[in-house]
């Protein structure tokens, strides 16, 4: 008899914004995972939609993310697209950020999405040091008022930026950073802030972009020929950081021990020991449509309960870890 798998869990990342709390990342399809086919992966979109996996997150940097999305709802009956949530981000090279041109970019999202409005804009930029940042958001925050927006969140922003944005007055509900079982520093600066000023967490690199698997119980150190996708290269750089192969692999084999007492698998224990952080309400994991997929597993994630014996089990080893924070700064400063 075939085990039913427990219900997904669902979070108000706003009143009125329920999510999935397990989102489709789609930066898989933007290049460096492998070659996407566009009718496989709106068919995979489907799937993923009728499993329960409702909540999708692009960029229009994301190569055809935001076109992928367009054509999904398209294809799709229309009467079961109300639950289908859109997240995009808006990622402009820094300069003028007037209102006609933060609107047209804005507007060929929309158009490529075929939405009439974006459920939640996510705003990245580069350069700390030019402040037109704030002209940017504020424009952002007329395309809210004109319904073209729901709401608006940040990406990769770190804790000292969103408070200048609070005190000019920027109505935000989110900030998606990485946060991981190795990449804690979130919880240093970031979440008391998030937790005085009502904003959520939305998490991604929890799984190191497949690193977090037992397919990397036990094995040598990987060359960077044997990294082939951009997720790969990216979070093993991340691994070195933290502590270096050998104490991954020691972690591996404590996760594997809780997965296995579990019933589930070391994503899912990784998952789930995000998933239960304060103002965390939701975790992106990439869907590489078309060529992976993990729906299932991912679903186990729901029937978890960790408890203190598996926490400390866990901290046994990070405890060992360098201080990410002093290595790389708080959260997104590694990009700047």
């Amino acid at each position: 008899m075939v085990k039913e798998l427990p219900p997904l869990e669902t979070m108000e990342l706003s009143p009125g914004l329920e999510i999935c709390r397990i989102i489709n990342g789609m930066w898989q399809v933007a290049g460096g995972h492998g070659v996407i086919d566009s009718d496989d992966a709106i068919s995979e979109m489907i799937k993923y939609h009728n499993a329960g996996f409702t909540t999708w997150d692009m960029a229009d940097i994301y190569g055809p993310s935001e076109t992928f999305f367009g054509a999904f709802r398209k294809r799709f009956n229309e009467n079961n697209l109300e639950k289908s949530l859109a997240f995009t981000k808006f990622v402009p090279s820094p300069g003028p950020m007037t209102k006609s041109i933060v609107e047209y970019y804005i507007d060929e999202s929309r158009k490529r999405m075929n939405v009439e409005s974006i459920d939640l804009l996510q705003f990245h930029w580069w350069d700390y040091d030019d402040s037109r940042y704030l002209d940017a958001l504020r424009n952002l925050e007329c395309l809210c008022d004109e319904g073209k927006i729901k709401y608006l969140g940040l990406t990769n922003f770190n804790t000292n930026k969103i408070q200048v944005m609070i005190d000019d007055g920027i109505n935000l509900i989110s900030n998606q950073v990485q946060y991981s079982i190795l990449d804690q520093r979130p919880e240093i600066k970031m979440v008391p802030f998030c937790q005085e000023n009502g904003i959520k967490l939305l998490s991604y690199g929890t799984l190191l972009g497949g690193f977090l698997s037992e397919k990397y119980l036990g094995v040598s150190e990987p060359t960077r020929m044997d990294l082939d996708t951009s997720s790969l290269q990216k979070y093993k750089n991340m691994i070195d950081h933290w502590g270096g192969w050998t104490l991954f692999q020691d972690l591996l084999v404590v996760l594997n021990e809780i997965a296995q007492k579990h019933n589930s698998s070391i994503a899912n224990i990784s998952t789930r020991f995000i998933l239960d952080k304060p103002m965390v309400c939701g975790v992106i994991i990439g869907t590489r449509l078309g060529i992976s997929e993990h729906r299932s597993d991912n679903s186990k994630v729901f029937g978890i309960s960790l408890n203190d014996s598996d926490y400390s089990k866990i901290k046994s080893v990070t405890v060992k870890s360098n201080d990410l924070y002093h290595v790389l700064g708080d959260c997104g400063d590694e990009y700047r």
